[in-house]
């Protein structure tokens, strides 16, 4: 992240886990991480207040107050709001060990929120990593999951969006940053070297999955300090 947005630069690595996290057919990674039963781990709970702040964290305030909140139990994941605009706020974990708050638009709401809710659903039943993978292909191959058809916003600005390295070892929260769906848009086209140090670029380019990453300065009202843990 650049200086003009008050956060530090991403590093190279940093900037490989955010494509991961956030491109579709990465989402069940074959990343290092540790198993329990099938080889699948499940995200750790917590409280439920505690991940409601969490996901409307990941909200600008004006947006937080009438989103759709959604929260995570042991048998996936539950609605405990409705929408009075559209938007939708929820933990999501691309992988079992990471947490990425999301405040996503409407068409988010249409297009993202059911892989993430079917992804927790297929963990709970003890699906492999593998499995998960092949049921998420399939679905977008079928139709059943589809990519955004339209450009539209996916805030991601809380301060908890953490992340892991290659070895499975929990790394600093990736910068408050806001994603904007861009289906086939590539780098050259908004005027992007696509380096994640710069001001904006994309990842997925090109591709119907693609999103404009510009990073912002923290915002505040609803952050707090609580990191996952378990209930």
């Amino acid at each position: 992240m650049t200086k003009d947005f008050g956060v530090p630069p991403l590093n190279l690595k940093m900037a490989c886990l955010l494509v991961m996290l956030v491109q579709p057919a990465l989402l069940v990674s074959t990343t290092a991480q540790p198993t329990q039963g099938s080889g699948n781990l499940l995200p750790m709970l917590m409280g439920r207040q505690r991940e409601i702040a969490l996901a409307l964290s990941a909200c600008p305030p004006a947006v937080a107050s009438k989103a759709a909140v959604y929260a995570l139990e042991k048998s996936g994941y539950v609605k405990v709001r409705d929408s009075e605009n559209g938007f939708t706020a929820i933990v999501d974990h691309a992988l079992p060990n990471t947490q990425e708050p999301q405040c996503m638009d409407a068409e988010g709401t249409r297009t993202l929120l059911p892989r993430m809710l079917e992804i927790a659903e297929l963990r709970v039943q003890g699906k492999s990593r593998e499995e998960i993978q092949r049921v998420v292909a399939d679905g977008f191959a079928k139709g059943i999951f589809q990519p955004p058809a339209r450009p539209g916003v996916d805030y991601m600005l809380s301060t908890q969006n953490g992340a892991i390295d290659e070895k499975g070892n929990v790394t600093k929260p990736f910068p408050p940053h806001v994603m904007f769906y861009a289906p086939y848009v590539t780098n050259a086209e908004i005027g992007s070297d696509g380096k994640p140090g710069g001001t904006v670029f994309i990842v997925s380019e090109g591709t119907p999955h693609a999103l404009i990453i510009v990073p912002v300065a923290a915002h505040t009202g609803l952050e707090h300090n609580s990191t996952a843990g378990q209930q």
